[in-house]
């Protein structure tokens, strides 16, 4: 029972020094006993790191929702259909993350104490039913399971499991199970919990579950070392039926998910104590030969299906069978955390018993995203694209927007102000942007900057990236128009142009705010950049002083602090942020201009780059024509420009419409074309070194189709007004409906001797400008 000192956390009283350095299972269970029918079960749960909790061995939920360094999310289950009159099982499996660097996924923040809280009632027909975590649950610290590391250098998702299957394992959430082995649970004093998990401090889930579903293999890829049938192989993943493995054998096969997923694997076997299976999970088959790409080794890629002339490699999960499975009760093996894969390579070698596989499957999970635009064109190509950034999306979408499922899933500022965008447009939906606007804005350092990704349990700065939270903000404030969310943002803005400020020199331009990567203490990341490679993603005109685009990019920061101040009515803030940019734009014009009227990469180099005329463009530092004549010379002479790769392509393809070049935009499409041409399913991080093959900066499409090509867009903050002003580049025609925050605009034009035919209803005044 609790008492007043409980806090009404617990954890498992076996707990040692050498626990608390590594990431550890441990399970939670406790039986009730229920006499008559259940009107209502509610239970707020949380844990410090990561829970899955179940009822009468089913999973009702995944969490807790990721929190951040200041705040710590509780989940609200409703567990009523779950439990039944009887006795029930509820369970709780913990993975906990130690405070210890880079020992634990670089996304979830941790604290130094590791706990399970549980509060709810069960209110039945004769009585109330307390659920609560007390010393009346059993605890079990999982000796058998450890976590591997992915790399030996960057692993930040610590997610890949070596386990055994045992007798607890696989039967410890059955009534019947053997107790033996488990102690009472630990409870804690409240003079023992960290002040964010204090239960007063605990914050109610913001985002919605993660939508799970019941997947299955499109079937087999490659039969690699196996004695059975590709059509008996097609059959067991396909259709259930099971697969015998003789004793002391080695099989091999390669299997296919027809395209990128993210889900929990689940293997089904019977027999074969002591066999060993390793299940690879992979992107792409690749070639076997390796680049060297901003620091990283990564192999060649080519044709991602092809299984002739490459080969999987990826992360893989290695687990010990028990042999506690029988065909009609199997031992079933589902790694805790969700992966992602497009092949699986399921490697098993038997030992003495033979052993006999019964299912594999998955539950693909993500966020329930509800994809409401549709959009048709003259490009047939851009339907497929579409479709390859739809996928992309959903891919990097889970508690939080992802940079990439496969090799990090973090938060970056960078990437998620653009898939918000692309959210926005197909959807209407700002419940996880919401969310991602607050997880920056908790993660402001002292000196004014913003992690460049978070939830991160770990510093991680690119100081130019602080100014994508700024446009988020402001994206925000076009599509809802929520003051509260601007007003409480408010501070953060001013501390973040108070950095830059700080940095201004006295010839009007920033100085350095950082450099490489691994080198100085901020990276000055500006895009993944072929020409780039070597100095990480950062201008090469870093070497010999600042960096023009971080002042461009600090100008487009205060442009939108602007709009935002104007639209609060704080006239002062915003005429101080105004002479900043007129001052800041003048001191760039002044010093970064070469005689050839090109914006140089760094103050009086001749160095140049598309990037500085894009943001140049953007920035109205560059007049019309002035932007028009040099976005031209990048693209006629890129061999002398370093050029937009797929992360800077949302804001290339901006300025191409800006200056009237959108007709350009076909050229820059190819990049999605030559994915296509490979067999890409989702979009990769950067033709320059291929090494994710799921990054959503690259869902371009999902914003361009509805937002540029269509046109639509908000006219004035909260879509009050609805702009209409479709660019049509290339494009013969293009229709569709858009969803917007105040219903679906549907457009439709046609282009006819050089003018637009343009047709149109929404639902809320319209702003129309035919280009």
């Amino acid at each position: 029972m609790q008492t007043k000192k409980d806090s009404g956390w617990i954890w498992t009283p076996d707990w040692t020094v050498k626990d608390q350095q590594v990431p550890k299972l441990v399970l939670f269970r406790r039986s009730m006993m229920i006499t008559s029918s259940v009107n209502a079960a509610k239970v707020k749960v949380t844990a410090d790191s990561r829970y899955k909790f179940y009822v009468n061995g089913r999973l009702v939920e995944v969490g807790p929702l990721k929190g951040n360094q200041k705040k710590w999310y509780f989940d609200e289950l409703d567990i009523s259909n779950y439990l039944h009159v009887g006795l029930n099982v509820i369970g709780v499996k913990v993975l906990r993350y130690p405070p210890v660097h880079r020992a634990g996924n670089y996304g979830v923040v941790r604290t130094k104490m590791p706990g399970l809280y549980i509060q709810g009632e069960i209110d039945t027909d004769e009585g109330t039913y307390p659920l609560v975590t007390d010393s009346g649950w059993k605890t079990f610290n999982e000796h058998r399971f450890e976590i591997v590391s992915e790399a030996n250098d960057f692993a930040p998702l610590q997610i890949y499991e070596k386990s055994s299957g045992s007798e607890v394992s696989q039967k410890w959430l059955m009534v019947d199970a053997d107790l033996t082995s488990w102690k009472p649970a630990k409870l804690y004093e409240q003079t023992d919990i960290p002040t964010i998990l204090k239960v007063e401090n605990l914050q109610q889930r913001t985002v919605p579950f993660m939508r799970r579903r019941l997947a299955r293999f499109g079937g087999i890829k490659q039969l690699v070392q196996t004695d059975s049938s590709l059509e008996i192989w097609n059959s067991f993943l396909l259709d259930d039926q099971p697969i015998a493995i003789a004793a002391n054998q080695r099989t091999i096969v390669e299997i296919t998910a027809n395209a990128e997923q993210t889900g929990y694997l689940r293997l089904s076997v019977a027999g074969g104590a002591g066999t060993r299976i390793k299940i690879l999970q992979s992107e792409a088959y690749v070639k076997p030969e390796t680049q060297t790409v901003n620091g990283l080794t990564i192999h060649v890629k080519g044709d991602r299906e092809d299984e002739k002339n490459g080969y999987l490699d990826g992360f893989y999960d290695t687990y010990t069978v028990g042999g506690t499975g029988t065909s009609a009760s199997p031992e079933v093996y589902v790694p805790f955390w969700l992966r992602t894969f497009r092949f699986i390579r399921l490697e098993i070698e038997t030992g003495d018993q033979p052993l006999t596989l019964t299912q594999f499957n998955y539950e693909s999970t993500g966020y329930p995203l509800t994809v409401k635009t549709e959009v048709q064109t003259s490009d047939a190509s851009l339907h497929q694209i579409w479709q390859l950034s739809e996928r992309t999306l959903r891919r990097c979408m889970h508690e939080t927007y992802e940079d990439c499922p496969y090799y990090e899933q973090q938060q970056y500022l960078m990437d998620t102000r653009a898939q918000i965008l692309y959210t926005y447009a197909i959807s209407a939906d700002d419940r996880l942007a919401r969310k991602a606007i607050d997880d920056f804005k908790c993660s402001q350092n002292p000196d004014g900057t913003l992690n460049a990704s978070s939830p991160n349990f770990e510093e991680n700065i690119i100081p130019t990236f602080s100014v994508y939270y700024i446009w988020m903000v402001y994206d925000h404030m076009m599509y809802f128009d929520d003051h509260q969310l601007l007003k409480d943002n408010l501070e953060t803005i001013k501390r973040i142009l108070t950095y830059f400020e700080a940095h201004v020199t006295d010839e009007g331009y920033l100085d350095n705010l950082g450099g490489l990567n691994g080198i100085s203490r901020y990276w000055s990341f500006i895009d993944w950049a072929a020409e780039w490679n070597q100095t990480s993603g950062v201008p090469t005109a870093v070497k010999y002083g600042p960096v023009t685009i971080e002042s461009l990019l600090y100008l487009y920061g205060l442009q939108a602090a602007i709009k935002i101040m104007i639209h609060l009515g704080f006239d002062k803030l915003a005429n101080k942020y105004l002479d900043q940019a007129e001052k800041l734009r003048a001191a760039i014009k002044r010093n970064c201009i070469g005689e050839n009227g090109m914006i140089q990469d760094g103050p009086g180099l001749a160095i140049y780059s598309q990037h500085a005329r894009v943001f140049g463009i953007l920035t109205h530092v560059l007049s019309y024509e002035q932007g028009r004549l040099s976005l031209v010379r990048t693209i006629e002479h890129r061999q002398d420009y370093a050029q937009c790769s797929v992360a800077m392509s949302f804001y290339l393809f901006a300025a191409l419409k800006q200056v009237g070049l959108y007709s350009e935009s076909n050229q820059y499409w190819d990049i999605w074309r030559r994915m296509l041409a490979k067999h890409c399913t989702t979009s990769v991080e950067a033709e320059a070194g291929e090494r994710s093959e799921c990054h959503a900066w690259g869902a371009l499409a999902l914003y361009e189709l509805p937002t540029t090509i269509l046109g639509v867009s908000p006219a004035t903050p909260g879509y009050r007004t609805v702009s209409i002003k479709p660019t049509p580049g290339y494009l013969k025609w293009a229709k569709g409906s858009v969803k917007t925050p105040v219903g679906v605009v549907n457009v439709d034009w046609r282009m006819k001797d050089g003018q637009m035919n343009l047709n149109y209803d929404a639902p809320v005044e319209v702003e129309l400008e035919e280009e």
